[in-house]
């Protein structure tokens, strides 16, 4: 693929086939002409030239494919007659079609909500976002979730058939119900960048591919939606923690956040993600809280400097989770004393006890309050719930630090 066509697919491929689908409510053959299209261009870009505007070029091959498909179909067809006409308007050439991208933003965010439909169970939901909005192959979301491509495939054509099936609109939510829906799309991306930012699973500790779609996508659903302040928030946490990837890793080995190489941090995306916060108003959404709590580390020159008072101030602005409340629980530590942190997070254990940080957060806090034994019970049980080999090996590191002659 040129360099071209290449960026075209990067930056089109979710417009496209939105497009598509709005117009021929047909999802396989939407997928399938695009790809089409973007075969031809291989083709005749190198030798035409990229077009004027490619992706109405990319759009007109499509739907000229597409008609070429449905003419083939039985004409008895009930699917023939509601596709019928489409027939009837006249094929274009390449690059004629002026206004077919006229509603592609729109059809953009119609498709968003589809994929994140709440019928469609979460894995399925997000494997339907990438293989569509984002055109990674079965095998490219197989290998980012550590399944077959077989499986991938099994799991995307539930998505679709679930979709034709409980006939899901291809639309956006009415007002009523967007905030809901909302909520679900933006969970999805999150979720999404989790995933590359700290597998699950894996030998891989970081998926910068899967990361990096996740931002792309909250970019677009901000740029789609730039009115709503939660969009914001979510590119804005995004990008304030993804501009500390390039310090996690070194040498394959995790390193802990006061121990990172503070220079290697994006200083443009966390200035990118300042703009964000600045500009949203009214009140604040829990993803515009954790990026303001982000933001107060990445603003930080060295661990030093870091406000932990704040940090611990907007903790309690989230949701109560056991999960956050043991994230408040390492802020009011650094702020207040171990002590205080061990109070919050000890009763905690209930809810977390198959919780690998939870153990490693009570290992560092029992370190701290010079409770030997306690930390190192705490790291081994972190080390057997660790889901990955490099948490592990770090756990390890942690174990064989502490000091001689205590513990057992």
């Amino acid at each position: 693929m040129t360099d071209d066509v290449a960026l075209a697919f990067r930056e089109g491929w979710g417009r496209l086939v939105a497009g598509l689908i709005g117009w021929c409510g047909d999802w396989d053959l939407a997928e399938e002409c695009a790809a089409e299209a973007f075969a031809a261009a291989v083709e005749a870009w190198p030798r035409d030239g990229e077009p004027d505007r490619p992706l109405a070029w990319l759009t007109t091959v499509a739907r000229n494919r597409a008609r070429d498909r449905i003419r083939r179909r039985t004409t008895q067809s009930a699917r023939h007659e509601a596709l019928a006409p489409l027939l009837d308007e006249t094929s274009q050439s390449p690059g004629d079609a002026a206004g077919d991208a006229a509603d592609i933003p729109d059809d953009r965010l119609r498709l968003i909500f589809t994929c994140c439909h709440p019928a469609l169970p979460e894995p399925a939901r997000i494997a339907l976002t990438l293989r569509t909005l984002c055109g990674l192959t079965n095998a490219e979301i197989g290998r980012a979730f550590l399944v077959t491509e077989a499986t991938m495939d099994k799991r995307l054509v539930r998505a679709r058939a679930k979709i034709k099936q409980a006939a899901i609109p291809y639309r956006i939510p009415p007002a009523d119900v967007l905030p809901e829906r909302l909520d679900g799309v933006l969970a999805v991306v999150y979720l999404l960048f989790n995933e590359g930012y700290a597998a699950s699973s894996g030998e891989a500790f970081l998926r910068v591919d899967l990361s990096a779609e996740a931002i792309r996508l909250a970019r677009l659903i901000h740029e789609l939606m730039p009115t709503e302040a939660e969009t914001a928030g979510l590119l804005a946490l995004l990008l304030l923690t993804d501009a500390r990837r390039r310090a996690r890793l070194r040498d394959g080995e995790i390193v802990p956040l006061p121990e990172q190489d503070r220079s290697l941090w994006n200083a443009d995306q966390t200035a990118e993600a300042e703009v964000l916060l600045r500009a949203t108003g009214g009140p604040i959404g829990p993803y515009a809280v954790q990026a303001r709590i982000a933001l107060c580390h990445n603003r930080s020159a060295d661990p030093g400097q870091t406000d932990w008072a704040a940090i611990a101030a907007l903790y309690t602005l989230l949701p109560t989770t056991a999960v956050t409340e043991l994230n408040r629980a390492v802020a009011v530590a650094m702020a207040d004393g171990p002590a205080a942190g061990l109070a919050i997070a000890g009763p905690l254990e209930p809810d977390l006890a198959a919780y690998h940080l939870f153990h490693a957060t009570l290992a560092d806090l029992h370190t701290r309050l010079d409770h030997p034994d306690q930390a190192q019970e705490c790291l081994r049980r972190a080390i057997d719930l660790a889901p990955t080999p490099a948490e592990r090996r770090l756990l390890r590191r942690r174990l064989s630090a502490v000091p001689p002659g205590m513990g057992e």
